[in-house]
Formats: structure tokens, sequence, C-alpha cells
């Protein structure tokens, strides 16, 4: 990532807070001179990362005080002035008389001596059973600090070792040779283990109950006391269990990310890959990176007994078009004309670089079947003394582990007709607008009509052409857009470029309707400008007068499909009320009886057969759709979202949508969603080493018979699916166990193309091999996944049951076979899966899975959101990132100087805990962004964040969701974060949302969110881990 795109302070009043640094140039190789008959689609080379821009330099001395001092190595850590000091007559924050003596209450009983301990033996604390103490509390200011960040401790044992100063932004990551030919980088041995620091955390609490809705019935006296009593406290002493010492996700989070801010990951390294929301540059060398494909273990049992043994699953998390950073050498594009690129006769896999050559670089031997096939007289090249090619530097399908090939006309979905050019075949989008009553009254037209044009134009002037190549050019070349509205009725509009303005047509036949038009529907954006920015501009004030306020939504799905029958394509389409209107009408059917029982699940589905064939009509027509939900009651969102789901599209629901608040939000995800990387027509095929075979899929797609290649109308860069395994044989433990993805599709451009991922693993007979390789958060969305899947016919009362016994299940088989003697009452947790047990508590808390009554619009929301989001984001969705920023250091919020990257503050654990009273934090869980205030927070901080005049909560825009541009230190540390929670979602930009103490209902999802403490029927982290380990203790004794 350039640093250039974060705001710099201004100095010596050259203040821009929005200008951009020029970025710098990144060198690539030359690419070797391909052999003939065969050429290379490039990308230019991208804008690099990791260097600060010309001219930079580091934040000037702002009024907070001298830049904080270098981390003490040992004690409390150094502090300077507090900016944002209380006036003197509200005097300091009042704690319960008995807070410092709070014991929690049984704790020690329940956990019977356990220590908490790695998978290494021997307790976190001195002598087993017993914890280790924390430091003495440090000194308290009036209301907080502004604490220095501890410093990461070198590498411990396992750790990557620490390397020279490494820039990403100096070359491509994976535009050097791979590991078989010269130039090979070195690998990495240890396994990986996160560093063994620290986090002083501070000693404040809530002084209150943060909101009437989330307190239990009889709640303590304060919302600190109550997560006390359930989850422990920070500087607990003897008998109390410490939770600094138990596994914590902020802080693997944030150790993983202080290595890869200076490291690559390597794709053939020996150790698992980062954690899912880490930053990092990828390396290829012939494995496939891990954005785009995770493995659960990348050393596999070579039987299913070893397997067993370990209770682990077997399973590959795939994300076909995952977003690459940009200074990441692109997929390369390849063309082997009409022939194709080589291919195994037997299994059909596609050739990778872990097939061999024999007989002079005769035959390859398939490295899936072990079959040996011809080599093509135009793809044959001698071999050296150790069998591999002469030409393999310059084969970019021998080199890498995802790769992209132009197929053959046999693999088009439609032939091209006489005179029609790929550019022909770019993909079209159409945006279907509901302009009923509600969603004129309430803003829901105004916000897609902004994001329409936006997503089309963004800020191209009127009257000129967008340079091809360039930001202007926001649509590939050939791409057409069409425009339909409706409400009772369908309304098509001719936009051709010679009328002078857009021409309606009314369809009010809805029991068979029809597209009126031959030419116009679909037109080139930039040519018809003219005629779509002022319909676009005239919709909400022509139909506020018309007032039809029920939509005919399946009538309107099944025009428009006739539309885009013979050339495929995406439909975004707006709702803002439950369709009532003409044939495959809705109705109210959620029963509030019926919410938290087992009878819950039929509201999770669809049992309307209209719309279930809609849905395959269009996956057979390659169209794909995405609804865009302004809602404000219930809309059933499970029929609705099968559509999108099984068309391989996406649901945005803005519940409770209000105008002011959410629309500039709407039109910013319909920007993304045209602009994310996608395709169309798709299919997906899987295949594996001998001994393997598919057992299962898990994701939002098509699938027409049991084990049966997966379809997708559409797939875009945010989709991810799961595929499980199970063994019809046994692996050869001298042979790695080899994984290929093909997803065959229609990209953007119109190109016909297949899209390889290849992922070797090594087989070994010894279990305990197999569990130092695991990664945990494809495990963990592996589970999720299937977890969701099962939402739809069985009850969430027996998934949870699931969830909770394979947890056991997996930690009682690595105490009972590999972890050898220790004493009875310590939870061994495996080095690779330390976290693991915190994220299926947050699975079970997640509003998918969790107990009691909820809305089945949000309960089906979050199941589809499970299936189907990227990996990064699933992560931030169980475990929200929480930010504090009322104690940032002059550093953060500012590229480093060595790196590039912006200094982060140390995230903290999801606990009311951890909050200061006084305090102010971003919290993020990839759906919403919450700007949450302490009621006591600091004028001084409401003046230097939204400017003069707003020293009060009360004084605040209730429905911001935009920070001002204001040139104080604060403010640009504040919307530089906000630009870094951005780019890890993707892309897609935050906007905040105000959560006041006392004064928001936003606060309620900031408490729901707090997944370390006791919520309602739910455990606290420390009771869960108790409930573990006893039924672990229970399954060891067996």
């Amino acid at each position: 990532m350039d640093p250039g795109i974060y705001h710099a302070l201004a100095q010596q009043g050259d203040y821009d807070p929005n200008r951009q640094q020029q970025h710098q140039q990144q060198q690539q190789p030359p690419p070797g001179q391909p052999p003939q008959g065969y050429y290379q689609h490039g990308a230019p080379p991208q804008p690099g990362y990791g260097h600060p821009p010309q001219g930079y330099q580091p934040p000037a001395a702002g009024p907070y005080g001298g830049p904080a001092a270098a981390a003490p190595t040992s004690g409390t850590p150094s502090q300077f002035s507090n900016p944002y000091a209380p006036p003197a007559q509200y005097g300091g924050p009042q704690q319960p008389q008995d807070y410092q003596q709070q014991q929690v209450a049984g704790l020690t009983d329940q956990m019977g001596g356990m220590g908490l301990t790695d998978g290494s033996m021997g307790g976190v604390g001195a002598t087993p059973g017993t914890v280790s103490r924390i430091a003495k509390k440090k000194h308290r200011h009036a209301f907080h600090e502004i604490d220095q960040a501890p410093a990461l401790a070198p590498a411990a044992p396992g750790m990557p070792p620490p390397q020279a100063p490494f820039s990403p932004g100096a070359q491509p990551y994976g535009g050097q040779p791979g590991p078989y030919g010269p130039g090979a980088p070195q690998q990495y041995t240890p396994a990986y283990q996160p560093h063994q620091h620290q986090y002083q955390q501070p000693s404040s609490q809530f002084p209150v109950p943060a909101n009437p809705p989330f307190v239990p019935a009889h709640p303590p006296a304060s919302q600190a006391q109550y997560n006390a009593s359930t989850s422990g406290r920070p500087g607990s002493s003897g008998g109390q269990v410490d939770v600094n010492s138990i596994p914590s996700i902020p802080q693997a989070r944030d150790q993983a990310q202080a290595h890869y801010n200076t490291n690559p990951y390597p794709t053939l390294a020996q150790y698992s890959p980062p954690p899912t929301t880490t930053d990092y540059a990828v390396l290829d060398q012939g494995n496939v990176s891990p954005k785009f494909a995770r493995l659960t273990m990348y050393t596999l049992p070579a039987t299913s007994d070893i397997l067993a043994s370990t209770s682990l699953p077997l399973g590959w998390v795939l994300q076909p078009l995952a977003k690459q950073r940009p200074d990441e050498a692109p997929i390369p594009v390849l063309d082997f004309g009409d022939a194709g690129p080589p291919r195994c006769r037997r299994c059909r896999a596609y050739i990778n670089p872990f097939m061999t050559f024999i007989q002079g670089g005769g035959k390859f031997v398939c490295n899936m079947c072990s079959f040996p096939n011809d080599v093509p007289a135009e793809y044959f090249s001698p071999v050296d003394m150790t069998g591999r090619r002469l030409d393999r530097e310059q084969r970019p399908e021998l080199m890498r582990g995802a790769v992209e090939f132009v197929v053959p006309k046999e693999y088009w979905a439609r032939p091209l007709e006489k005179g029609e050019t790929v550019e022909d075949r770019a993909l079209r989008w159409l945006f279907l607008v509901d302009v009923t009553m509600e969603a004129c009254k309430r803003g829901g037209l105004a916000a897609v009509v902004a994001g329409i044009k936006k997503a089309i134009y963004g800020d191209l002037p009127e009257g000129e052409e967008p340079v091809e190549g360039s930001d202007s050019q926001r649509l590939p070349k050939g791409t057409k857009i069409g425009i339909v509205t409706y409400d009772k009725d369908i309304h098509f509009y001719n936009l051709n470029a010679s009328l002078d303005q857009a021409q309606m047509m009314v369809m009010p036949d809805l029991e068979d309707p029809f597209v009126p038009l031959s030419t116009g529907l679909f037109v080139d954006p930039y040519e018809s400008r003219s005629v779509i920015e002022p319909l676009l501009d005239s919709l909400p004030k022509l139909f506020t007068q018309i007032k039809n306020p029920e939509p005919a939504l399946l009538p309107t799905l099944y025009a428009v499909l006739d539309a885009m029958e013979k050339t495929g394509g995406k439909i975004i389409c707006s709702l803002s009320t439950l369709p009532t209107w003409g044939p495959g009408r809705l109705h109210l059917r959620e029963d509030t009886r019926i919410l938290g029982t087992e009878k819950e699940k039929v509201l999770f589905t669809t049992e309307h057969q209209s719309w279930r064939k809609l849905a395959t009509k269009m996956v057979d027509a390659g169209v794909g759709i995405d609804f865009f939900l302004t809602t404000h009651a219930y809309i059933d969102s499970a029929t609705l979202g099968y559509v999108s789901s099984t068309t391989g599209g996406e649901v945005f629901l803005y519940n409770n949508f209000i105008a002011e608040r959410d629309s500039s939000r709407v039109s910013d995800d319909i920007v993304h969603d045209v602009h994310r990387e996608t395709g169309y027509q798709a299919l997906l095929k899987v295949r594996c080493s001998n001994g393997l075979q598919v057992s299962a899929y898990n994701g939002n797609f098509l699938q027409r018979t049991t084990l049966g290649d997966v379809e997708f109308g559409v797939i875009d860069a945010d989709k991810t699916l799961s595929v499980s395994f199970s063994y019809d044989g046994k692996l050869d433990k001298k042979v790695d166990a080899h994984f290929q993805a093909a997803l065959l599709y229609t990209a953007r451009n119109g190109e016909r193309r297949v899209r390889c991922l290849n992922v070797v693993a090594a087989v070994t007979d010894i279990g305990k091999e197999v569990l130092r390789f695991v990664d945990q958060d494809a495990v963990v969305a592996l589970m999720a996944k299937e977890a969701a899947s099962k939402m739809v016919d069985r009850p969430l009362k027996e998934i949870r049951t699931y969830l909770t016994e394979k947890t056991v299940e997996i930690l009682a088989s690595y105490r009972k076979n590999f972890s050898g003697p220790s004493p009875p009452s310590q939870l061994i947790l495996p080095d690779a899966l330390k976290e693991f047990a915190l994220f299926t508590l947050c699975l079970l808390k997640n509003r998918a899975l969790r107990t009691g009554p909820m809305s089945s619009d949000l309960r089906t929301q979050a199941m589809r959101n499970l299936k189907a989001m990227p990996l990064g984001d699933l992560s931030r969705y169980l475990y929200p990132v929480i930010i504090p920023i009322h104690n940032l250091s002059e550093r953060h919020g500012f590229p480093d100087e060595s790196t590039g990257a912006l200094s982060v503050p140390p995230t903290l654990r999801a606990s009311f805990a951890r909050i200061d009273e006084g305090g102010a934090y971003l919290f993020d869980n990839s759906q919403v962004c919450l700007l949450l205030l302490h009621a006591r927070v600091s004028p001084n901080l409401l003046v230097d964040l939204f400017g003069e005049g707003y020293d009060a909560l009360g004084k605040l825009d209730p429905y911001m969701s935009e920070l001002p541009e204001l040139d104080t230190q604060l403010n640009v540390q504040v919307r530089n974060l906000l630009r870094w929670l951005s780019e890890r979602r993707g892309g897609r930009k935050v906007k905040l949302q105000l959560a006041r103490q006392g004064m928001d209902g936003a606060e309620v999802e900031f408490a729901a969110g707090m997944v370390e403490d006791r919520g309602g029927e739910e455990r606290a982290y420390v009771d869960w881990l108790v409930h573990v380990h006893r039924f672990v203790q229970l399954e060891t004794k067996k």
C-alpha cells in the first residue's frame, strides 16, 4: 500500500489533508522471451508500496506534547502530558468501594487449579496450577493517559527470523524466480509462533451500565463489575485467572502485522500463512497465495485414521478472485491459441509447477493422478540433468501458483457470432431501481441514484471522454449498462445516444411481461452520458408524484432476465419494502412465536417455487443479482437472499435505513460493487491427489447434483467458498499431496478464461506433525460455513452443540494423543490453535447462531455473511477490531518512515474491562464501524476531532457518517486510521456511526461485539475455557 493515500499533517501553513503523493514506481525484472506460438498478457507495472512519498517528513510536534519516548525495557510505559485533561470541577472517576477487592466468585474452584499453557508443557505461572501476576497498576491521570505502545519483543522461537529491512515497494512479489529456478529465495524453516510479550492494559473501567437494553435482569453496581465477575480483571492477583495470560486474538494480529510490515510471505515457507486480517506481500513460489486459497493443514496425514486422531477437518477455503496488493505481480494471463493449455488426458488437470517432465522432456507426469502424458510438439523444451525444462523461468505456468489461461472457443458459454468481438462480450450491468412511494419518501431512491452516477462517472467532468487505462476509465471498454425502474408497473428506458432525452416505455402486463425495446436498452455509458445523467437526476422528482406503494418484483426480474438471457451480466436491484404486488408476491411470514424455537429454521430459506425457478434460470443464463435493501421493516431477506446467493450475488441490508445517515454508505457500496473484480458465466472444478476426494462444498452458488461442479451466475473478488475432503485411499508419505481449483469464467472485458490455483502439501504418518502446520483461520472459516449451511434444515440448538463438541474433540484429541504427560488441571492448547476456542465462542455469539429471539431478516443476513464473506472480513466479523483514539501518540496514524505502513496503536481485547472512562474508540466488525464516545469524554478531544463548537456529545450530529477535514493532529490521525480500516476491507469505504454512551442505539451493537464478556445466556471467555476444559478432562479419561 502506498503511504501517499494517507493524509499528512499541515506543515508551515501548507495543510492539505487530501493531497496525494506520487507513487514510487516498482521495478520489475524483464520477462523472459516466450517460445513461439505463445504470448502473455500482462498488466502495466503497479505503484509501489512501502516507501514514504517524495518530500514526506514526519509530523511536527503538535499541540499534544512532544513525541513519545522510546519504549522502556521494563516497568510501566513512559508518559507525556495529556492534552485532554478534563476540567478540574469534574473530579476523578469514582470507583465502587468494593471494586478493588472484588474477586471472581467461585472461579478458582471452577478452574480446579487449572493452568493455561501452550502445547509445550508447563503452565503460565511459575508452577503448574498457578498463574503469573502482572506488573503493579500504573499511575492514572484523572480520566485517562496517553500511553506509549509497548515495543515488540525480539522474534520468539518459531517466528520467522528477523531479516534485513524489507521495502515492499522495491520489487514485485511473484516476479522473482521460484523455488525451482536460479535465484530462489531461501526457505524459512521454523514453524510459526507468535511473540511472547505481554500488553499492559489500562485498569480503569466503565463506571455505569452502558445501556439498559443489554444489561442483565439483576445487574451489579456497574458494567465493569459485571464483566469482572464473569471475565476476570486485568491486574488480578492470586486466586483469579489473569486474562492477560490467556490467548489473545488482538495480540496475535498485532504481532503478525508488525512482522509482515517488513517481511513478505514466501508461499513455500515451512510455517503457516499469516492471519487473514494481516496486510502482507506475497512471494509466489509455485504455491498459490493464501489470499486466494487456504488449506486447513499444510501437512496432511497419510491415512484417515491419523486424521481422525486429530479430529481436525480437512478442507480448502477459496477466494478465487481475491484482491491483490498493488505492488504484487499481477496474475499472468496466458494464451496458448486454439490448442489450449497442456492438460492431463486422464484427470484433466491443467499444467502447473508440480508436474514433472521425463524422457528428455517428451512426456510430463501429472501430479494429481501420476499419469504420463505426451508433451505437445509446440510445447516441447529440452530438460537439464535434473529433469527441469530449460525454459522453465520463462514459463509462468511452471513458476506461479496462480495463473489464468485464455480458453479455446469450445469452452465459451456461447460462441462468438459473425462480426462479434471479445469486447462485445464485456460484462453488462442492469440497474433495477425501486421507485415506490416508500423508496421516494425515505430517501432510498436518491441514495441509489447517487451511487449509480458515482459508480459510472465518478469525478469525470461532463463532456470529457475517459482516457483508456486511466482512473477516468472506470468501466472496461465495451461495457454496456441499462436502467429499469419498477413499482406496480415496469418502466424500460431507451438510452440511445442519438436521443435528446431518455424515452420511457411502461409494461403494465405482469402475467406475461416482455421487453418492449430491441435497441437502446443497453448502451455505452460514456457515449450516452448526456441521456443517462439527466434521467438519473429526474427519477426522485418524477416518482414522488406517482406514489405507488407496492412493488411487483418477481415479474420485473423475469422481464429483465429475458433481456439478458443471451448475453449474461449482473443486476443491481434496490428495494425498500416487501414486494407484495403481482405474481410471486411475498407476504409477512415471520411469526414471533417461533423465533428462537426449533421451527425457526423455516424462516431462513424460501419454499416459493417461482423464486427458486428464477434463481436457476439466472444461473443458466450467466446472470447474477445483488440486492440493496433500504428497509425499516420486515422484507423477507430469506427469499431475496436465496436468489442472490444461488446466482453468486450478495445482499446489502441497511436495516432501519435513515437517509441522512446511510445514503452515503449505500452510494459507496454500489461503487465498490461495480468496480471490484467480477466475472460471470462461471463454473468451478476442484481436483486433488489420488487417495483424496471432494466430500462437500459450502458457499453461495448453484450445485445441481451432490458433489457436482458448482456454478455461478456471477462471482466477484469478495466471494469465498469452502471445499471439504475425505479419504478414499491412502496417501504416500514420500509424495506430496496436490490440489488444483480451476475457475472457468468470463472476465469483465469479455475474455473467456480459466483461473488455476495450485497448492502442494506435505504428507506424514506422524499426527503431531499435522498439528504443527494447521491454519487456524481456515479451520474456523470451514466450520463457520458448515454451520451456516446447516441452518436451513437443522435447529440452532443442534448446530451450537455441534460446534461446542467439535471444539472439545479437537482439544481433547491433542491432549490425549500428542501433548505428552501433564497435570490433569492444565488446559493444553496446540501452538497453531491457541485462539481457536475463543473463535468458536465468537461464532456461538454471532448474530447467526446466538440464542434468543431475533428478526429472521437479521439472522438470515448473518448466515449468508458466514457462508460467503472474505476471510479477513469473517475474522473481524467474529472478533472485531477495537482501536483507542484518545491516547494516540504522535507517531500513530501516520506512515512509518522505514516501512511505509501506517503506524496503528495496539488493538484492544473485546471486553468492557478494557474500556477507559472518558475514552474514545473505533470499533470495526467489517460490517459497521462505530465511534464509541464515553459519556465523560474530554471536551478538548471532541473539539479536536469534530471542530470548534462541538465540545459536548449532545452537540454532535447523530447521523454523522464521516469526520470533517480539520487541521488538527487528532483529526488527521483518525481519518488515516479510517482509511486503513477501509483498505483492510478490500477497499470498501468505511462509514462511521456514532455510539455515544447512553444516547445512541449503536451502543447496543458495540456491546454485542464485546465477545469476551458474558452476554445473556452466553459465557464469558474465561468461563468458556472452564467449560471446555471440563469436557476435555472427561474425554481424556475415556
